[in-house]
Order: C-alpha cells, then structure tokens, then sequence
C-alpha cells in the first residue's frame, strides 16, 4: 500500500522588522518555536537597506554585524534548525535601496556584493524583494536571475506587491507590471507576500483574493498580508472577521498560498507580552478551527477591545490610530501614500521550477 501523501498548512508568515523594545531589550522570537501549536512556516527578518555607501549595508539603522543583532542571529538559526526558512527583507518603505540596483551593470555590482555577502554570512534561506519605490523591469529580473544564479534552485525568492499591483498595473509602488514578471521570470518566484492593508486591498471578505484568482493568479503563489495590529497601519480586520474570511479561503482553494503577518513584535491578541498568539490563531484558523485554540478565547476578545478603543482615540483626533514609534521602526510609511485603488490544506511551495508534487 502506498503512503498517504504528507498534508501541509498553507504558509504561515510573520515579518520580524522591530528587534528591541523602546528599553533597548531584545525581543525573542523563540517562542514561535516552543509555544505550543504554532505552525509558522517562514520568518523574513527585516530591513535590509543598500544606502549611498555600498560598505554600509544597514539592517534598519546599524549594520547586520552590530553586538545588539547578535542574540537575533543566533535565534534565527535555531528557527532554521527546526524547520523554519529565515528570509531578509530587501526595500520596504524606505526607498533607495533598488534605485542603486535598477542602474549600470558597474553600479549593480557594487551594490550588490554586499546583499550578497550578508545572504551567504548568515545563511539566510531567501530574500523577500519589497519594491516600495520605482524599478524597471529589466532591474528586477537582473536581480532575480542573479539571486538565482549566485544561490542555486533551493533559495527562496518572493516578493511583496501591493494586493492591488496585482489587479491592475497603475495601482502599483514598484513602478514595473508584475503580470508581466510573472509571466517571465515566474518560475523563479516562490510567491508574492501581497499587502492587503493600508488602503491597497482588503481581506474583511474574500472578493479581493477571488478577484486576483479570477484574473489567473494561482492560489498558491498568493499569500494574504495582513497587518497584526491597527498600530502597525490601517487595514487591520478583527479575529472575529477572519475565523470567516481565512477558513473560507483555505477550504475553497486546496493550494491557499497562506497568511503573513506584518509584524510580530506587538501581534494581537496576545501583543506586546505574548506577540507569538497571532500564530497560534493563525494556525488553528488554517487547521478548520473556527474557535480561538484553549486559552486564548479572552484574549481575542481583549485584542477586538483594544482595536475598538484605538479606532475611538483615533476619531477623537480626526484620523487613524496613533502608531507609537519604536526602536527598530522604519523610516516612511505607507500610510502616507495616497491610494487610487477599486474596491485539508495540503500544499505550500517555495522551489524554483516546474510545479511541484503535492506531497
């Protein structure tokens, strides 16, 4: 009799860009890994920025070899132990960063062999490509066939649109059609941590996700970004909303590519004291569990409290919640970008190539 095929949860991805609290203390992210019934599948550790100097390759504000990253380091290669891929991040909201790596081929390489020093010294298992600023198309493939080139079929590649960039090509921060990428370089690319917050697309119902499938995005290249908590931007969609949407979404799409997280150091309903909870409900969500895992029920109900007193204070004050800065935050928002935007789960894949097997 032959095996029954392995079962694998969609993806479940956090992005780990705020490392120390306001106090300067490390924030651990091993419990992703000694919690009970957490299923994180990917960690993208956040942001790598290439600036004037090509020497002075930054993670957030210090270089990746600075004494406070190093508890961080060493967590992430006990996450990989287990199983976990660990990705950095490249770009994000602060911009120059692809600018230095959409030019001449002289100034690609100067920029680039740094990047590529920091993949190989840290063993980083891919690179999230966040192009929040514009880049041409011929920039990007250069980008991903060196990455592939350079790191073999087994690096992870993925990149993170704006959900609407991948309806239509004007509604778009990263200046190229990624239809068109896809199209061409597709088989490179693992998926697309696409962003449905922040006024660029909408997960409180499914009707965006089914929109993208219905133009010919497969299921599982499509991973739903959500933000983890309304101080990290608007767009946030309550546990009660998704124990609907995301059940819904994985048990009509066998190959539902997944969710992430942006980000984890203050993720409800546990936040700033147990961040690892979005996780776990994320996981129970992606079993068929359409009830919060023991213990938790009260603090998903805490988290819907703390989203509605945020929305109140922020009424109070004539607009969105107040994001509270932190030590690690990036510079520039989203938030700012003016938005002309239209209203058994078995498989996940991170290969280069042909598709793969389910099992």
């Amino acid at each position: 009799m032959p095996p029954l095929p392995r079962q694998h949860l969609p993806r479940i991805i956090t992005y780990y860009q705020t490392h120390h609290d306001s106090a300067g203390k490390h924030i651990s992210v091993l419990p992703l890994l000694n919690q009970p019934s957490v299923g994180l599948t990917h960690l993208i550790v956040a942001a790598i920025h290439l600036n004037a100097d090509a020497a002075a390759i930054t993670l957030n504000d210090h270089h990746p070899s600075h004494p406070r990253f190093t508890t961080l380091w060493a967590e992430l290669r006990i996450l990989q132990a287990a199983g976990i891929k660990v990705l950095g991040m490249l770009g994000g909201a602060a911009k120059g960063s692809y600018a230095r790596l959409d030019s001449d081929a002289a100034t690609f390489e100067q920029y680039y062999r740094p990047l590529a020093e920091l993949v190989r010294s840290r063993g980083l298992d891919g690179l999230d490509l966040d192009v929040e600023e514009p880049m041409s198309l011929t920039g990007i493939i250069r980008l991903i066939d060196r990455l592939r080139d350079d790191f073999g079929p087994d690096f992870t590649i993925t990149l993170a649109p704006v959900a609407a960039a991948l309806l239509n090509a004007e509604h778009n921060l990263s200046g190229f059609d990624y239809e068109a990428l896809e199209v061409m370089r597709g088989q490179q690319i693992a998926f697309y941590n696409a962003q449905f917050y922040c006024g660029w697309g909408d997960c409180s119902n499914p009707v965006m996700y089914e929109m993208l499938l219905m133009k010919g995005w497969p299921a599982e290249k499509v991973v739903v970004g959500l933000v983890t908590n309304p101080e990290n931007g608007s767009g946030f969609i309550p546990w009660n909303v998704l124990s609907n949407v995301i059940p819904l979404l994985a048990g009509r799409h066998p190959r539902f590519g997944g969710v992430m997280g942006w980000e984890y150091f203050n993720s409800l309903p546990g936040a700033r004291q147990r961040p690892w909870e979005w996780a776990q409900m994320m996981t129970a969500l992606l079993r068929g569990q359409r009830t919060a895992p023991e213990g938790l029920v009260e603090k998903v109900a805490a988290g819907d409290g703390i989203v509605q007193n945020a929305k109140s204070q922020a009424a109070k004050k004539g607009g969105e919640a107040v994001q509270q800065p932190e030590a690690d935050a990036d510079d520039g928002s989203a938030d700012d970008i003016p938005v002309p935007v239209p209203r058994a789960f078995e498989y996940y894949s991170d290969g280069a190539g042909e598709d793969e097997d389910d099992g």
